[in-house]
């Protein structure tokens, strides 16, 4: 017997076990990260996120500020260290949303997929066997809970095509939350509420439509308010200066080749955005697509060639199959709007800000390139074995 038709028959026997083994391969890698980082691991924005949690723990105070724009995490944290676990159980905690994030992935994959298993399957693998997101969970940083809160909203947005209200108000709990977590958590309401507004233009009656976009001008001045206080503790104008395409790495930077027009003191955070993108096209211009390939390239400079090389053959192919993905008309549309819009706006964010120098701002999305990802393979699977003649 040739070898595969061995693994072919392999494949078969395991099949029926499938969602045991994933399991298993989930605790698997979680043990090998807890012996690599020799359990939880601190960082150097650790220290901020327990000192405000032992804040809230200890005397109930919330830090105003930039602090305040995480205040998820920190409240997450002081429940364990309220409870005395300290650092074992903040990461329990991270580990047990996780399980639940894994779960949600399957489970929403799945349901695009009209119920066939290998999709979820696949997309559901990828989430586990990437190192670059469950390492995260190990990590006394955000990045752990908003990544499993994103899979979480996903799984619940697949869900409210059931209509039931108890659906809807779970998606509307884990987009609060998932908004709480990062200053960029809204990304994924938002891409909840494009995805409702291309639902509601696709209608035939028009009525609806008009009333959401009559809405979005009413809350306009509050939307940009809201902007206003996102961005105030960012300093974007020091690294647009600096041409930073990586925070604090000047190695890989944009040089100015004319002075800069700066906004005049006193203008507001999101309005210095705009003064600076109309008098400065062209560098701005540059920083952008210079930060676009930094994000998606997964060709940092810090990284060993093994990474880069793994980020080549997997990721690229990833992306290529999600934008077929979302273009693919046998998956729930709102679904396909949904992941894309999740993905292209934290892209257009970090295209307007800074990228870091590792994974961290990547890791959350690409849990919806893979989804993306593997209902296109799958769908190509099928035309591939329906078109397969027989004999």
């Amino acid at each position: 017997m040739r070898l595969p038709s061995l693994l072919r028959l392999l494949a078969l026997r395991l099949w029926p076990h499938h969602r045991t083994l994933l399991a298993g391969l989930w605790v698997l890698v979680q043990l090998l990260f807890w012996r690599k980082f020799s359990g939880p691991h601190f960082v150097n924005d650790s220290a901020r996120y327990l000192e405000y949690a032992r804040g809230i723990a200890e005397h109930g105070y919330f830090e105003p500020g930039h602090n305040l724009r995480y205040v998820l995490y920190p409240l997450f944290q002081s429940l364990w260290l309220w409870l005395g676990l300290g650092w074992p159980g903040i990461v329990a905690g991270q580990l047990a949303v996780s399980a639940l994030a894994t779960r949600a992935i399957y489970r929403g994959t799945r349901r695009l997929a009209a119920g066939h298993r290998g999709a979820a399957a696949l997309a559901t693998l990828a989430f586990i066997a990437w190192p670059d997101i469950q390492q995260f969970n190990l990590f006394l940083l955000t990045e752990s809970l908003f990544i499993s809160l994103v899979a979480l909203s996903f799984g619940a947005f697949t869900n409210i095509q059931n209509g039931w209200p108890r659906h809807w108000a779970l998606l509307l709990l884990l987009l609060a939350l998932t908004a709480l977590a990062r200053p960029n958590g809204f990304v994924v309401g938002l891409a909840a509420a494009l995805a409702g507004l291309d639902a509601l233009r696709r209608r035939a009656d028009p009525r609806p439509w008009r009333a959401a976009l009559l809405g979005l001008a009413l809350l306009a001045p509050l939307l940009w308010v809201a902007l206003n206080h996102q961005l105030a503790t960012f300093y974007l104008m020091d690294t647009y200066q600096r041409g930073e395409l990586i925070f604090r790495y000047q190695l890989w930077a944009v040089h100015q080749a004319a002075p800069l027009k700066l906004p005049p003191p006193g203008t507001g955070p999101a309005a210095r955005v705009f003064y600076f993108a109309v008098h400065n096209p062209v560098y701005l211009g540059r920083l952008m697509l210079g930060k676009l390939f930094v994000f998606v390239s997964y060709l940092k400079p810090h990284y060993s060639v093994a990474h880069r090389v793994l980020g080549v053959l997997l990721l690229w192919p990833s992306y290529w199959l999600a934008a077929r993905g979302a273009r693919r008309a046998g998956i729930w549309r709102p679904a396909r709007v949904f992941l894309a819009s999740v993905f292209l706006l934290q892209t257009a964010i970090i295209m307007l800000t800074v990228d870091d120098w590792d994974v961290r701002f990547l890791a959350p999305v690409l849990p919806v390139v893979f989804v993306l990802a593997t209902l296109e393979v799958s769908n190509l699977v099928s035309i591939t074995s329906h078109a397969r003649p027989e004999g």
